[in-house]
């Protein structure tokens, strides 16, 4: 024999043969290229640039869950045989896939991470966020422009009126200080006051200022914030008006459909502040405007957007609870639930961790395709020609994919592409194909849901209307949640695929026109 059976188990490998059986077995008296995958849709990207060269198995069956499943006998044995292994990695397989694999490869084989190594063929990659709260828009408050037309200095104060809000609820701006007492730039709970110069409701800032904030909604609705800007070029000196804008939030409901804004553009993540252009005037311009940054990566993003044609989500994840503080009670009693845009700290906001789900963006899979190829190239040169081929071939039925999810996608309304999930597995299709992720019950499978959880996967679904949610078929014993709460609000359950396939779905291909035809038939309705 040409390779030396071992198993060398881990210690928490002690499922013996139970559970599916699912592929090849692998084999030392097979000519063939033997190979090893974590998943089934690892295995078929394999298995189609592999062709008649080598011969696949996945260590979870279809059907299971990789994020649970502990692997048996049979698939360590499959592992011991394997020339080449692939995993998706990123923390996707239980961890005794991982050992399993890693304990019984032989010395020299490869032992890909194909999520982590796909980088290098341009993959994009998705951070996971500690709180799902703090993955929407930062907005702020921003001063630009020197002033030096209206004499203005660096002692100088810019002033930031909110003279009127109408919406369902109340509306607070607050920024939480270094010992976590807020300092309230403005609260509509008790009206705004002419008289005064609107004190109580009224944000100072100096020139080149830039203020994170917090934003709190104590009902989900449409709300309407009116402000007005002057620059106070001295303490003795009237001020200067600059002009004053209305700017509007959608907060638990879509976005899409806030009255007299059909067709607006909708500022969901990334980086805004409320601007103050000191210059402006000298161009002719608005002095109040929303300057967004839609990658947080600086000036080279920014685009300036007019408040009168832009809706600010807030989106359901966003819903938090009032402090038990007595600071905080200007937000309501302790333990209410508000929809709150939370205080933003560049660069704290992001754990450490990246979404594993790369492949349910089809520009991902083909990435993947181009590090399996590279990778049986090095380890059979002889077949260099052919895996080439395949791979060429494959890349241009994934390409056609990618236009078909997108095109399909396409042709629901914009206001019903709310996906909500079983879990937080498809931040990547919503990113490629303009699908909102408006919820999901758990940020991981085998996470058990709270009764903080439930209430708001219900929130979600009533106030944004959805026509349906949908259960990975593979979790389905682990969904009643999910259809629990379905049910009761009369939503339709449909089915999309997140980690594995079953005896409906058998291939990757499938698996991406299958999920993008049922996100349309069913939200398009």
């Amino acid at each position: 024999m040409r390779r030396a059976l071992r198993l060398v188990l881990p210690a928490l490998l002690v499922t013996g043969l139970a559970g599916c059986v699912d592929g090849a077995v692998l084999s030392d008296h097979d000519a063939r290229l033997q190979v090893v995958t974590t998943t089934g849709i690892l295995r078929d990207l394999v298995g189609n640039v592999g062709g008649e060269r080598v011969v696949v198995s996945a260590l979870v069956p279809d059907g299971a869950d990789p994020h649970a499943y502990e692997p048996s006998l049979r698939d360590v044995r499959n592992v011991v045989y394997a020339d080449v292994a692939f995993s998706n990695y990123l923390l996707l397989e239980e961890q005794a896939v991982i050992k399993a694999l890693d304990a019984n490869l032989r010395d020299g084989v490869p032992n890909i991470s194909l999520a982590e190594g796909a980088v290098k063929y341009a993959a994009e990659i998705i951070p996971l966020v500690e709180d799902v709260a703090l993955d929407t828009i930062w907005l702020g408050m921003r001063v630009r422009g020197s002033g030096a037309a209206h004499g203005a200095n660096r002692a100088s104060d810019v002033l930031l009126h909110a003279t009127d809000v109408s919406g369902p609820g109340v509306l607070a701006a607050y920024l939480t200080e270094s010992f976590g007492n807020p300092a309230i730039y403005l609260n509509s709970a008790d009206g705004f006051d002419a008289a005064t110069g609107y004190r109580d409701d009224t944000a100072t800032l100096p020139p080149d200022a830039h203020t994170h904030m917090s934003w709190a909604f104590t009902e989900p609705g449409s709300y309407r914030l009116t402000l007005s800007a002057q620059l106070a070029v001295t303490p003795e000196a009237r001020p200067v008006p600059l002009g004053g804008q209305t700017f509007t939030f959608a907060v638990g409901v879509d976005p899409h459909s806030v009255p007299g804004m059909v067709g607006a553009d909708v500022l969901h993540g990334g980086h805004a502040d409320i601007t103050v252009d000191l210059d402006a005037a000298v161009r002719g311009e608005p002095a109040l405007y929303l300057l967004a940054d839609p990658h947080g990566s600086g000036d080279a993003h920014q685009r300036i957007h007019d408040p009168a044609r832009t809706v600010i989500e807030v989106p359901n994840k966003a819903l938090a609870q009032v402090p038990a503080d007595r600071a905080f009670r200007f937000l309501g009693r302790p333990g209410a639930q508000i929809h709150q845009l939370p205080q933003a700290v560049l660069g704290k906001h992001v754990h450490g961790e990246i979404d594993p789900h790369l492949w349910q963006n089809v520009r991902n899979a083909i990435s993947y395709v181009e590090l399996i190829r590279d990778t049986l190239t090095g380890v059979d040169p002889a077949g260099a020609a052919e895996y080439r081929d395949n791979a060429t071939a494959y890349i241009a039925e994934l390409e056609a994919l990618d236009r078909h999810v997108r095109d399909t996608i396409a042709q629901i309304p914009p206001g019903r592409r709310h996906l909500i999930t079983t879990h937080d597995a498809f931040g990547y299709l919503g990113a490629a194909y303009d699908v909102q992720i408006s919820g999901f019950v758990t940020p991981h499978p085998a996470a058990e849901p709270s009764l903080a959880d439930r209430r708001r996967l219900t929130e979600t679904i009533r106030n944004l209307r959805v026509p349906a949610v949908f259960l990975e078929p593979n979790l389905r014993s682990r969904s009643s949640t999910l259809t629990e709460v379905a049910e009761s609000l009369d939503v339709r359950v449909c089915d999309i695929y997140g980690d594995a396939f079953d005896d409906r779905v058998t291939s990757y291909v499938q698996m991406m026109r299958f999920n993008a035809q049922s996100l349309r038939d069913c939200l398009a309705r």
